[in-house]
């Protein structure tokens, strides 16, 4: 029996491991985004600090944390074997739940998740006590409600406190330095400079030495009683060494503290976070040390009490723990994603914007526009145009890769005022979230430096709500997934558990192959865009021109093939490609005027064409897919198939639509539009076709020979395909154009 539990101890290990690799790419974004946003040094200067950072906070963790082992729960009601089945379904589902948002590059909080999911393991396991009548307990004399509500009121106090308090303190930064900072830092830069660094240390003090594994008592208690000493020591010393540091050596001041914070939030990250990965593990360990020492004890009836006591964790296991976070922190590729989420939402300029508009998003948008006007109708003149002045952005080229998403003044009260509210309310014993505060003060004075202006407004306001939306839905996901799980081991045993850990393993593999996949998609976009320039336009457009007609030749043809078998897994699978077509195209529009700006002025026509290229190329995917998702609904529905006469009409037009998409993509690869009049007599054929397959539907309806939805989808197919061919061959003529054009600009 003994071995059985020692197999499931290190399956708990290596969760453990999987779930500070899935923990780390997510909580990364609480410690990177500042200073990767900001760039205030390159990136590999940036990761070694925060890895510094993150070891460092390791050895500060508090080690066996309280909410692992009896916060949310009461240990000395439940017997071991019950403690194991918790903890392996708190496990089980922090890896898939984490991973999950890691995946859709989502911040999301891993005390929470971690709380949640131990309510709802535990709750799982109480509910089946009580159904038994073990003990006549109630789930209250179980479960520590208190705890999760405290969790749950922490998830509201941090979103208004954070960004409210981020978007005042970044306002008036702002007001005193302005965009134009670097005069002033000149003279104000030493106080700001001491202030900055007094915060950052007393924040690495005051949530970083709380159950330092290396901390005496005495120290801890030293620290606290002259905190005041500290922080006014700190503030004199750091004022005079920047002043003179800038004297003598014209050091940034605002790097320093950039870097310095990032230093402090990793440190604070892995000194406080890190329980929430390894907690749970190690509570398992701790409780199978007790079983065993323990000979012949009945693990269905031994009661662990034992968890109710303070454990010290072995500096070893934080050090391997902190060890694991640092490889994964510079080789997740999800880390990179779910920071990339956080820098989108608060840059400076409105990008691309990866979230869509929505109607709260809006009426939001719009209340505050008309909320702001009266506002500013109320304030002097004079403190306006002052205020404006001090708001006027420094131009810059906005298509420069190497230009920060926002500048090191923003990126440091990010830092400061994060590092001073998680120091705040670790000393009032607040459930903060590092990954709210981060977050939602970064949101804060992203708003405070007009970053969310009236281009880009509504999809970062919907944005935050995303994510906003997902910290709530981690609670309820977390609770019910690992209560379903327990409750799954429960009846299950040893068989659930390992059908459990197998699929957790299958998600991860599949959410990876996912995620690689999207990225890898998205960086051969941006390589396409990033190679367009004045020589190669023309050329680029060509090849984007001939493999879009090459896959919408191939896609209808696919369709009519499936519409005719009624095969619907061929078309399901073909109408994802088609949406994935149609995305690429509608990004490579949306990125147009990226292309555009990096065009010499005598270029310009050029964009002229390659903007009317573009938009033939969506109209034509319009229409593929206008064909594609009424028949994947008409079959995916179960209704009739058509008549021979309709599919047999259908595949001669798809036949000869294939034929003339053909020899337009010919002419324009070879580049010479010698077959311009060969090709509009194939147009007009194929219209002369489409009119004639219409006349004949129109003849079967008089006489009644089919139904009414295989004749409405039957006279769609032949609209939309009548507008891929005239779409078709305007962008056929547009090609010609951009050509001629390009061949008398060369003369």
């Amino acid at each position: 029996m003994e071995n059985i539990y020692l197999a499931l101890v290190i399956v708990l290990f290596i969760l453990a491991i999987s779930d500070l690799v899935v923990g780390v790419s997510n909580d990364a974004v609480n410690f990177l985004n500042s200073a990767i946003g900001s760039k205030a040094a390159s990136f590999k200067v940036i990761m070694i600090i925060a890895g510094v950072g993150v070891l460092f906070g390791a050895t500060f963790s508090s080690g066996m944390m309280e909410i692992a082992r009896s916060g949310i729960f009461h240990p000395d009601k439940f017997y071991f074997s019950e403690i194991m089945l918790i903890f392996l379904a708190v496990m089980i589902t922090d890896v898939i739940l984490l991973d999950t948002f890691n995946t859709y590059g989502l911040p999301t909080s891993t005390t929470v998740s971690i709380v949640f999911e131990l309510l709802g393991a535990s709750v799982a396991i109480a509910v089946m006590k009580i159904s038994h009548n073990e003990s006549g307990l109630s789930l209250s004399d179980y479960i520590n409600t208190s705890k999760a509500l405290a969790i749950i009121s922490g998830i509201l106090l941090s979103v208004v406190i954070a960004f409210s308090v981020g978007a005042l303190i970044q306002f008036f930064t702002r007001w005193i330095f302005s965009f134009q900072f670097e005069k002033r830092l000149k003279y104000y830069g030493s106080l700001y400079g001491g202030f900055a660094i007094t915060a950052i240390i007393y924040f690495m003090l005051i949530k970083g030495i709380k159950g330092a594994s290396f901390i005496t008592e005495a120290t801890e208690i030293w620290i606290k009683s002259n905190s005041l000493l500290i922080i006014g020591v700190s503030f004199i010393s750091f004022t005079v060494l920047f002043q003179i540091l800038n004297w003598l050596f014209k050091v940034n001041i605002l790097k320093t503290i950039v870097l310095a914070g990032t230093f402090a939030l990793a440190m604070a990250f892995a000194g406080n976070d890190l329980v929430n990965f390894i907690g749970v593990p190690l509570a398992g360990f701790e409780s199978f040390k007790t079983l065993i020492s323990n000979p012949g004890v009945d693990p269905d009836f031994f009661l662990m009490s034992s968890l109710k006591g303070k454990v010290q964790t072995p500096t070893l296991f934080l050090l391997l723990a902190g060890f694991v976070m640092v490889v994964t922190l510079f080789t997740s590729r999800k880390a990179k994603s779910v920071v990339k989420t956080t820098i989108d939402l608060s840059r400076q300029d409105e990008g691309d914007e990866r979230f869509s508009s929505s109607p709260l998003s809006r009426s939001i948008v719009r209340m505050a526009i008309k909320l702001s006007d009266r506002i500013s109708s109320i304030i002097p003149n004079r403190v306006k145009s002052n205020i404006e002045k001090q708001f006027k952005l420094v131009s810059h080229e906005k298509n420069n890769k190497d230009y920060p998403a926002f500048d090191m003044l923003r990126a440091s009260v990010n830092l400061v005022v994060a590092s001073i509210l998680i120091a705040m309310g670790t000393s009032l014993k607040l459930p903060l979230s590092t990954t709210y505060v981060t977050f939602m003060v970064a949101m804060g004075t992203s708003l405070s430096d007009r970053a969310w202006d009236r281009e880009s407004a509504v999809y970062r306001v919907t944005g935050v709500f995303s994510v906003i939306g997902g910290w709530f839905f981690t609670a309820l996901s977390a609770f019910t997934v690992a209560f379903l799980i327990a409750m799954f081991f429960y009846f299950g045993n040893m068989v659930a558990i390992g059908i459990m850990v197998l699929v957790s393993i299958y998600l991860v593999y599949h959410t990876h192959k996912l995620h690689t996949s999207r990225e890898a998609s998205k960086a051969e976009s941006t390589k396409e865009l990033e190679q367009i320039n004045n020589e190669n336009i023309l050329e680029q457009c060509s090849i984007s021109v001939n493999i879009i007609l090459h896959q919408t030749q191939l896609e209808y043809k696919k369709t009519i093939a499936a519409l005719t078998t009624f095969d619907i897994k061929a078309l399901r699978k073909i109408a994802k490609t088609t949406e994935k077509i149609e995305k690429d195209a509608k990004n490579k529009k949306n990125s147009v005027t990226v292309v555009i700006a990096k065009l010499k002025e005598d270029a310009l026509e050029s964009g002229h064409y390659y903007v009317q290229v573009l938009d033939y190329l969506r109209e034509i995917l319009h229409s593929l897919n206008f064909v594609v998702k009424p028949v994947y609904t008409h079959i995916d529905n179960n209704h009739k198939e058509l008549s021979n006469a309709q599919l047999s009409e259908l595949k001669v037009l798809s036949q000869n639509l294939g034929n003339f998409l053909t020899h337009i993509t010919t002419d324009i690869k070879d580049g010479t539009f010698a077959n311009q009049e060969s090709i509009a007599v194939e147009q007009q054929k194929l219209l002369n076709l489409i009119d004639l397959f219409r006349k004949n539907e129109v003849k079967r309806i008089k006489k009644e020979t089919g139904s009414t939805r295989n004749s409405l989808l039957f006279m769609t197919i032949l609209q939309e395909t009548k507008n891929i061919c005239l779409f078709s061959f305007n962008l056929y003529k547009s090609q010609r154009d951009f050509m001629l054009y390009h061949a008398e600009k060369n003369r």
